[in-house]
């Protein structure tokens, strides 16, 4: 478990629901998948870049809600820079060396609009 914080460093994260309009395997890398992520009028679009690509496809993305952190700053990946982060968990792969780990997306109903804030 790491440090417990206070509710003044909780509250430094800008949590949103954001709608995947776009999900792209960059020819770039193996590793990435780059996400182009409505986040409503109050925000706009964002570019987001994540590691999964060894688990899942653009298609397990595309048209759907996931959460994410929006008001990082913006980091170089590979060729591309990501604008925030989406949330996912952790989960062991089935038969693999025990700890081994894997991500696991988060969908969000499709009832939430772009946007929508986290608490």
């Amino acid at each position: 478990m790491k440090t417990t914080i206070e509710y003044s460093d909780f509250d430094k994260l800008e949590l949103r629901i954001g709608r995947v309009i776009e999900a792209l395997a960059p020819a770039w890398s193996r590793k990435l998948l780059e996400f182009t992520v409505d986040f409503g009028p109050e925000i706009g679009q964002k570019k987001i870049l994540s590691g999964v690509s060894g688990f899942y496809t653009p298609a397990d993305f595309l048209h759907k809600n996931f959460p994410f952190v929006i008001n990082m700053a913006e980091r170089k990946m590979g060729e591309g820079i990501s604008q925030g982060m989406m949330l996912m968990a952790d989960a062991e792969v089935d038969g693999a060396a025990s700890g081994e780990l894997r991500p696991v997306i988060l969908p969000v109903d499709q009832a939430f609009k772009p946007g929508t804030l986290l608490r």
